[in-house]
């Protein structure tokens, strides 16, 4: 019986899955992001009148550079392509609309409750923050860019390795 549970111990603990969860945890940053820019991208003419302006733009300039952000970074982050390069245009972004959601508040930061939408773009901030230490893993373009790379240079895959 104690063998039992060493086994089930070892297989739960002791494996990795680590490109898979880069894999689910882009594809699903991805999705949560892109669907917002969806959203503003239908309802274009509505949502353009009450969003903010930012970094002098009018409201709908900077309406559409989210939109293009929210959509075709997520498309990028989502396949895994420029993949550290992508989520520096979303984490700008969830940074100024952190701005604009505690600028607009009268409240402290510590007095969001769970439930009011503050804590959203520092959620982003922290998914993308981990996405651009980590890298987007072997299941994504950037990693079979980078085999290719290496194979028309003669070079060994334990190249890869080391980066």
């Amino acid at each position: 019986m104690t063998n039992i549970f060493k086994q089930i111990y070892i297989r739960t603990s002791g494996y990795s899955y680590t490109n898979m969860g880069r894999l689910f945890l882009r594809l699903f940053v991805g999705v949560m992001l892109m669907q917002f820019g969806l959203r503003q991208w239908l309802h274009f003419d509505d949502a353009s009148l009450i969003f903010p302006s930012s970094l002098g733009m009018d409201p709908a300039t900077s309406m559409t550079v989210m939109i293009i952000i929210e959509i075709l970074c997520s498309f990028f982050i989502m396949i895994g392509f420029c993949t550290r390069l992508m989520v520096i245009p979303p984490f700008i972004a969830m940074i100024l609309a952190e701005h604009y959601l505690l600028g607009k508040t009268a409240e402290a930061s510590y007095l969001i409750s769970w439930s009011q939408p503050g804590y959203l773009p520092i959620m982003f901030m922290g998914i993308y923050f981990f996405i651009l230490l980590v890298g987007p893993g072997k299941i994504s373009v950037d990693y079979f860019l980078s085999l290719h790379f290496i194979h028309s240079d003669n070079q060994s895959e334990s190249e890869l390795e080391e980066v």
